[in-house]
């Protein structure tokens, strides 16, 4: 599928998934896209991590450049970290790679994806409690199974994607009260008939 570049997603190549596939440091990365600059120790705290380990992992990702420093934000020693791009794209040839290990990192990278949306999932479940009427009227937990070609299904996929970017330019200003980040997820794939 061609897609257009857009230079807040990173096309993830052999080098950087090797660096990235990892479960933490993954978490990290979400955690600096999704939450803003932040240091070691506060994201240490807030995904109940080790100082050191955290610390090890981010200096990982920046050497892969996922991270960069946020000068803007530290005082004195601290140092602050935030995300260099937005989001991320999968080529499906690293999937079909020759090398074990980097078949082995794309496997982990999308594990990690499938547990992280799993994750997301979960806690706005456990949670909804505290969001008002109004949000617990408008969610979806929903699935369909059709009976399609691949090719029929990249043309729902792609239809599905389409459809989502026409809400970033309607999006709304974070300091709107009745706001708040919407996760979208999407899935599309075969089932055994086994």
């Amino acid at each position: 599928m061609n897609e257009p570049q857009d230079p807040e997603v990173r096309s993830l190549d052999a080098r950087s998934l090797r660096g990235l596939a990892h479960p933490l440091r993954m978490r990290l990365l979400d955690a600096l896209r999704f939450g803003g600059p932040a240091t070691a120790s506060r994201l240490a705290e807030k995904l109940g991590e080790s100082s050191g380990a955290t610390s090890y992992h981010l200096r990982q990702l920046a050497a892969h450049g996922f991270i960069e420093d946020a000068p803007e934000r530290g005082k004195g020693r601290e140092r602050w970290w935030k995300a260099a791009q937005q989001g991320l794209r999968l080529d499906e040839a690293l999937l079909a790679d020759a090398g074990p290990e980097v078949r082995g990192a794309a496997d982990t990278y999308l594990h990690e994806v499938a547990t992280a949306q799993t994750r997301d999932l979960s806690t706005w479940l456990g949670n909804r409690h505290t969001w008002s009427q109004e949000w617990n009227r408008t969610w979806d937990l929903s699935s369909a199974t059709l009976m399609l070609t691949p090719e029929l299904t990249q043309e729902l996929i792609e239809k599905m994607h389409a459809l989502v970017e026409t809400y970033r330019d309607r999006a709304v200003d974070e300091g709107d009260a009745e706001a708040a980040r919407v996760r979208v997820h999407t899935r599309a794939f075969p089932l055994s008939t086994e």
